[in-house]
C-alpha cells in the first residue's frame, strides 16, 4: 500500500537559534502508512538558518535571494508541496512557539475526513506569555474573520496549519506580507471545511517577530477587502482522499 506523504514546511527568516530544535521535534513515525518529509522555505536569511536546518534533518530547502515576506514564503511552500506530491501539507512556524509534537493531532481530522484544513488554536489550548497588544490584535482579526466566513473560530492568526491535497492545490494567497486571514477566507469561500485543534503555545524566547502592528493593519485590511471582492468557485471536495486504516495515530510511535 502506498504511504501518504506529509510534508511539514517551515517558513524561516533568521531563525538559526531555534530552527534546529523545531525540526528535531517533528514526529516522523506516528503511523505506518505515513511518510513525513521536512521542507524549509528560507526567506532570505542572513544567518546560518539553512545550514542548521540541513544538520537537523531538513529534507529540502528552498532559498529566496532576498526577503519577500511571510505570505510569499507560505505561497512558495504550498506550491512546492503540490509539486512534490504531498497528500497533506503542514505549516509550522520556525520560531519555536508552536508544538511540533502536536502535528499528528493537527492532521488527524484530515485523515478521518472531518476537515480539509486545520488550524492549531492557541486560544482553545494554552497561551503562555503573549503580550496584551498581540492578544487584542488576534481577537480583532479573528472576530472579523468570523463575521466574513459566518463561522466561529478562535484563532485566525495561528502559525500552525494543515492542508489536504485539494486545499494545497486551490489555496491562494494574494499578498506577500502575510497570509493568515486571506488564506482562511479563500479556502472557506471555496467550500473547504476548517477545524481548530487546541495546542500548547509558548511565546518565543529568542529573536523578534517581523510583524509590526501598524504595518500589519495597513497591509492586511486592504488584502482582506480584495479577497472578499474577488469571485471564487466552489470546489467539489473528495472527503475520503486521505483516509487511513484504523491504526492509532500516535506521536510516540
Amino acid at each position: 500500500m502506498r504511504k501518504q506523504q506529509v510534508i511539514v514546511f517551515l517558513p524561516a527568516y533568521n531563525e538559526e537559534a531555534v530552527i534546529g530544535d523545531v525540526i528535531a521535534r517533528i514526529p516522523r513515525n506516528f503511523h505506518s502508512q505515513v511518510d513525513v518529509k521536512v521542507l524549509v522555505i528560507d526567506d532570505g536569511s542572513k544567518d546560518q538558518t539553512t545550514t542548521i536546518a540541513k544538520e537537523a534533518g531538513a529534507d529540502c530547502i528552498v532559498s529566496f535571494k532576498e526577503n519577500k515576506g511571510l505570505g510569499a514564503a507560505v505561497r512558495a511552500a504550498l506550491q512546492e508541496c503540490w509539486k512534490r506530491g504531498a497528500d497533506i501539507g503542514v505549516m509550522i512556524d520556525a520560531d519555536g512557539e508552536y508544538p511540533p509534537e502536536q502535528i499528528p493531532e493537527l492532521i488527524k481530522p484530515i485523515f478521518s475526513g472531518e476537515a480539509d484544513y486545520t488550524m492549531g488554536s492557541r486560544f482553545r489550548g494554552t497561551i503562555n506569555g503573549m503580550k496584551l497588544h498581540r492578544r487584542l490584535g488576534n481577537y480583532f482579526f479573528t472576530f472579523l474573520q468570523c463575521l466574513l466566513i459566518r463561522k466561529i473560530i478562535f484563532d485566525g492568526q495561528s502559525g500552525m496549519r494543515a492542508f489536504s491535497r485539494q486545499a494545497i492545490e486551490h489555496a491562494e494567497i494574494i499578498h506577500d506580507y502575510n497570509y493568515a486571514q486571506v488564506l482562511t477566507l479563500n479556502l472557506v469561500r471555496k467550500g473547504f471545511r476548517v477545524k481548530e485543534i487546541p495546542i500548547q503555545y509558548h511565546v518565543r524566547t529568542t529573536g523578534d517577530s517581523f510583524i509590526k502592528f501598524k504595518a500589519y493593519i495597513g497591509s492586511v485590511l486592504p488584502a482582506i477587502w480584495r479577497e472578499m471582492r474577488r469571485p471564487v468557485k466552489k470546489v467539489v471536495i473528495d472527503r475520503n482522499s486521505n483516509a487511513l486504516t484504523d491504526e492509532k495515530i500516535s506521536p510516540s510511535r
